[in-house]
């Protein structure tokens, strides 16, 4: 039976998931799932233990901070959300990601966060594996140039020097990577609805993306 309360939003980095999660969440009154940050969170664990069973006990003692449209991270009481944006943590964490061993551990640690209170859930196999019987699942795609310029922009913000080239080769490099990968690629799930964002604005995306929530929800 699918579950009303998920919405899953799939796709490759930079194609404008978390800003639709965010908004999606606060708008609906959900809780916001971000794999993206879990699995930064896990790597920056896994840096320091160097095996997948202690990272796994270090990331249980972080403070995983899941609220309505909005998830942060703590070590003991400083909240370390804005290091893991960090670029290179986002690389390390994307090569951890692609392990079966990251995947197994944080699954049902996702799946947890499931509640009444409905969850949206931004990642790239939400809606394939952790949430199959989500009953709506987005697949948002964007051009790579676009999406670069987007992770520009973010980088830029948070004072990170970064080449525009050496970014778009990054993210074709990784959505390759994403795509071949046997445990979890990068694929839409079957009953996904596919939703370009090269060319709209974020609150186009999300008023689009509600009219299909509404829909899919009449039908069930």
């Amino acid at each position: 039976m699918k579950n009303k309360k998920i919405i899953t939003i799939d796709g490759p980095s930079a194609s404008g998931k978390g800003l639709l999660a965010k908004a999606l969440a606060k708008k609906l009154n959900f809780i916001l799932l971000d794999s993206g940050l879990l699995y930064r969170a896990y790597s920056y664990c896994f840096d320091k233990a160097q095996n997948h069973n202690e990272a796994m006990e270090l990331f249980l003692q972080l403070g995983i901070d899941g609220v309505i449209g909005a998830m942060a991270v703590y070590e003991k009481e400083n909240n370390i959300t804005q290091l893991l944006r960090h670029e290179n943590i986002a690389k390390s964490a994307s090569k951890l990601s692609s392990l079966k061993e990251t995947r197994n551990n944080l699954i049902s640690f996702q799946r947890s966060l499931a509640s009444n209170h409905g969850l949206i859930a931004d990642g790239r196999d939400m809606g394939t594996v952790v949430f199959p019987d989500a009953a709506t699942k987005i697949f948002l795609i964007a051009d790579v140039e676009v999406r670069a310029q987007r992770r520009f922009l973010e980088l830029q913000n948070n004072d990170q020097g970064v080449n525009m080239r050496d970014l778009i080769e990054d993210i074709r490099l990784r959505d390759e990577a994403d795509r071949v990968r046997e445990i979890s690629p990068l694929v839409p799930a079957p009953d996904s609805i596919e939703v370009n964002s090269s060319m709209l604005t974020p609150h186009e995306v999300l008023n689009k993306v509600l009219e299909i929530y509404k829909e899919r929800i009449k039908e069930i």
